[in-house]
């Protein structure tokens, strides 16, 4: 019986040394190790062996499994190796001095709204702030109101990390840091804090027509002394005036917002369907553009304003929505799609 496992020893190595793929390696894996397989059948002439030598046996039988489980994962993990060699080595080669084709490609969607929303916010005395997608959960959640265990944590399906931080799923993420970075000019100088900061946006939600896991917001605060709803009314359809060239339809609906009081959803009369109801808006007529509100007092306290003294609006602007809005695009998923011939219709016309 040793000689039995030498021999099938040897001829494994032999058949290991020639197999060229992961195909041809599973097949040799099943005839050894599989419920037919050469090493299994091995087991079958301890029947007739005695106790002493079947317990013998049985351990050589169970060393010769574990080598052949090894030798095949080596195996596999050289074949994947090789054929990533192969692969990179396939790929075609490109001379990086061939001038650049730009008459090919544009700009996305989402890039020339916000660029143009930007602008336009700019004009109005706006600052334009960047902010990092990874953030604490302090800065996207206890800053704004919401401590653990708070309800409206289960509004948001969060993407949480190994190491305590989050992918944010919201723009407001960066409201505490704003109000900080400018308020002491607020109250040494009486310069108003008026500042957008456009991010990438993550839940981990189910998709359809009208939802992603990713997509795109615009926040934006007014901070200062008598500030009120009429003023974000105002800077809100002044903008979507701008972007769409004309007068848009909204409303204003109570909205549940820790982080704002009163809290709205600022809807936007549909413009695929003119209002008349389609899959984008969810056969309402109306799209939810803009969760928006009056700074609550604890969000100006926590970055060291005083609420008695200033007010001040906060807006989440949906500018994946927007974008939807202005070119007419009937699933949101498409944006996020890297398809070609959906993405390349696109020009900066403004």
């Amino acid at each position: 019986m040793d000689e039995k496992i030498l021999n099938l020893k040897n001829k494994l190595t032999a058949e290991l040394e020639d197999v060229s793929s992961l195909v041809d390696l599973d097949k040799i894996r099943v005839a050894y190790l599989g419920k037919k397989g050469s090493v299994t059948n091995l087991l079958k002439g301890m029947k007739d062996m005695s106790g002493e030598e079947r317990k013998e046996f049985g351990k050589k039988v169970n060393e010769l499994k574990s080598g052949v489980a090894r030798f095949i994962e080596e195996k596999t993990e050289e074949l994947k190796r090789r054929e990533i060699e192969n692969e990179i080595n396939s790929m075609p080669k490109f001379d990086i001095t061939t001038p650049a084709d730009l008459t090919r490609g544009s700009y996305h969607p989402i890039t020339l709204v916000q660029r143009q929303c930007e602008a336009i916010f700019r004009s109005m005395g706006f600052t334009v702030e960047d902010y990092s997608e990874v953030v604490t959960d302090y800065e996207c959640f206890e800053s704004l109101n919401i401590p653990k265990h708070h309800p409206a944590r289960d509004m948001q399906d969060t993407y949480y990390l190994e190491n305590g931080q989050l992918l944010k799923s919201q723009t407001s993420a960066a409201q505490n840091a704003i109000i900080k970075k400018y308020g002491k000019g607020l109250i040494e100088k009486g310069t108003p804090i008026k500042a957008i900061f456009p991010g990438r946006c993550f839940r981990n939600e189910a998709t359809d027509a009208t939802h992603e896991n990713t997509f795109f917001q615009m926040e934006g605060v007014m901070v200062d002394k008598d500030i009120s709803i009429s003023n974000l009314i105002y800077f809100m359809k002044t903008m979507l005036s701008e972007v769409f060239r004309k007068d848009i339809k909204v409303r204003l609906r109570p909205g549940f917002f820790p982080f704002v009081e009163p809290g709205f959803e600022l809807d936007i009369n549909c413009l695929i369907c003119g209002g008349e109801g389609c899959p984008s808006c969810n056969r309402s007529g109306w799209l939810e553009l803009c969760p928006c509100g009056m700074i609550h007092p604890e969000v100006l306290k926590e970055g060291g304003v005083d609420p008695d003294e200033y007010t001040g609006f906060a807006f989440g602007l949906g500018l994946t929505r927007l974008v939807m809005m202005k070119y007419g695009v009937k699933d949101i998923r498409d944006l996020n799609s890297g398809s070609l011939k959906a993405l390349s219709q696109f020009t900066d016309d403004e």
